[in-house]
């Protein structure tokens, strides 16, 4: 710098600052500096997206593919079928580190063809239009006491952290609950405490957070897929909206754990249960009272861009006709039923989980589709379009001399009028011997009718060519054959024929009647 300075009479500082601006010495480089000189930039570039997707269908999981050189390789001595056709590359036109410039300079190069798009954040308008759902195992992993254990399966319960986030606002719900994985039964009561008003904490005012929300946003798992989950959301008027499955929408990742629930659960994690090193709790209840304390002080913290708290940023954000309520627990159990195909006992019981229902005596013997709670023990019974109910489990074996008969039901009926018919029947012995006399069976001789006893044939008329269906068909068919509308007629006429109609609907008779009353040559007869 010194010898450059006094050659060109400057000072050090003034070469500095000239150094530093728009004169900056530049390479050199050659005039065709980026034009491929080996082929022409069409052929060039069609090799580049060829090598590039080799590099994209062989990436598997772990990030291994293809590498530049073997595929090369590949496409010299054995070439590849594209859409376009058979594509060989001649030896020696391309080398590696010519492909790799030029992948780097076209946009090709592996890292580029794996990024992801440009994520968009997205924010509800109102408060419970949207909340986000998701589950996480504790830090805990397990309580020193836990309410249940399942003697069927191994180990105690986990000890899982359930949420839910208001996507306007950020205010979080959150309870511990000890479960066996994802549980549904579990996720419906949670789901049901989030949305009913909360009691009071000792020492606080209760948290406002409640109601129904427009939508529910979760991760595509056993919850999401459960067809009780989805039947009790579509009852209370909720979109389940679970993420597309992996693999759906190109190089996006689908369900990315960055989202707006992961954030409550990374603060408790870090914030909260790491003082569980001090003092565990007991029970889940326990658990349960800390969390609480916890979470109303994280939604009372500041909103992530407006200039107040969580929990003010939901009530100023309500919906104009409020919040939807929450319905009771009662109604909430009948909206949680499985259906389940059963086989209904000579006894008209059949048992459900464990407990012993005794139906309709009219179901005896039928496949049917029981609808059983998850939350309670009654029992609705589906047979063809009838649904019957509720039922309720029912003790053990009727006491010997306790014992009481069904009450008969519609097809025990009709099954003893069909008996009763049976044995009141009689063939005659000629459609046995292929006489003319007639003998009946289980009959005395001497009471033997002159022949067999005989009704008029009963005919349905399906398309009513006997009798006209209603006044009104009929009252067209006289102004057709009168030619003549009937209230051109005068009122002795029009009293005629209420009298007919109101007298029968036989089509013989009427056309009889209104030709007889109505003749040829008359004004408004017929003809």
């Amino acid at each position: 710098m010194t010898s450059t300075a006094l050659l060109y009479a400057v000072s050090r500082a003034t070469l500095y600052r000239l150094l530093r601006g728009d004169r900056r010495p530049k390479d050199a480089h050659r005039t065709d500096r980026g034009h491929p000189r080996s082929m022409s930039a069409p052929e060039i570039e069609r090799w580049c997206e060829i090598v590039a997707a080799m590099k994209v269908r062989t990436t598997n999981k772990k990030g291994r593919h293809l590498s530049t050189v073997r595929t090369l390789q590949l496409l010299v001595e054995h070439g590849v079928d594209t859409p376009d056709g058979f594509q060989k590359l001649e030896p020696g036109r391309l080398t590696a580190s010519t492909v790799n410039r030029h992948l780097r300079r076209l946009g090709f190069d592996h890292e580029r063809m794996l990024r992801q798009p440009p994520a968009v954040r997205f924010q509800a308008e109102h408060a419970n239009e949207l909340w986000h759902f998701d589950m996480s195992p504790s830090d805990l992993k397990h309580l020193q006491t836990p309410p249940w254990i399942d003697t069927d399966r191994q180990g105690a319960p986990t000890l899982m952290l359930f949420s839910v986030v208001d996507d306007r606002s950020g205010v979080a719900y959150q309870e511990y609950h000890c479960v066996y994985g994802e549980d549904v039964e579990t996720a419906l009561r949670f789901l049901f405490n989030a949305m009913s008003p909360q009691t009071a904490i000792a020492g606080d005012e209760g948290d406002p957070f409640q109601g129904i929300p427009a939508a529910l946003y979760l991760d595509n798992g056993p919850v999401a897929k459960s067809a009780v989950f989805k039947r009790v959301m579509e009852s209370l008027g909720v979109a389940v909206l679970p993420h597309m499955p992996a693999g759906t929408d190109g190089r996006r990742i689908t369900a990315r754990a960055k989202g707006k629930v992961e954030r409550p659960f990374r603060t408790v994690k870090e914030a909260h249960e790491t003082l569980y090193h001090f003092h565990q709790p007991e029970t889940e209840a326990e658990a349960n009272r800390w969390l609480a304390h916890f979470v109303a002080t994280y939604n009372s913290g500041d909103h992530r861009s407006e200039p107040h708290s969580r929990l003010d940023d939901w009530l100023t954000h309500l919906p104009a006709d409020g919040v939807r309520q929450m319905c009771t627990w009662e109604r909430f159990c009948a909206f949680a039923r499985e259906p389940e195909r059963r086989l209904v006992g000579l006894d008209c019981r059949l048992t459900v989980a464990g407990a012993t229902y005794e139906v309709d005596p009219e179901l005896a013997g039928e496949t049917v589709v029981v609808w059983w709670g998850l939350f309670d023990q009654e029992l609705w019974v589906e047979h063809g379009e009838e649904r019957s109910g509720p039922f309720r489990p029912v003790g053990g074996p009727i006491p010997l001399h306790r014992y009481r008969k069904h009450r008969k039901s519609r097809q025990e009926v009709r099954a003893d009028q069909v008996a009763s018919l049976a044995g009141k029947l009689a063939l005659p012995r000629a459609a046995l011997e292929g006489e003319d006399g007639v003998v009946m069976s289980g009959m005395k001789p001497a009471e033997l009718p002159a022949s067999v006893p005989m009704r008029p044939f009963q005919d349905p008329d399906p398309f009513h060519e006997l009798g006209f269906a209603n006044p009104i068909a009929a009252r067209r068919a006289i102004a057709d054959e009168v030619r003549v509308p009937l209230a051109t007629l005068s009122a002795e006429d029009r009293a005629f024929i209420d009298a007919l109609l109101a007298r029968t609907l036989a089509r013989p008779e009427i056309l009889a009647a209104v030709r007889q009353r109505f003749p040829q040559g008359r004004k408004g007869g017929v003809g």
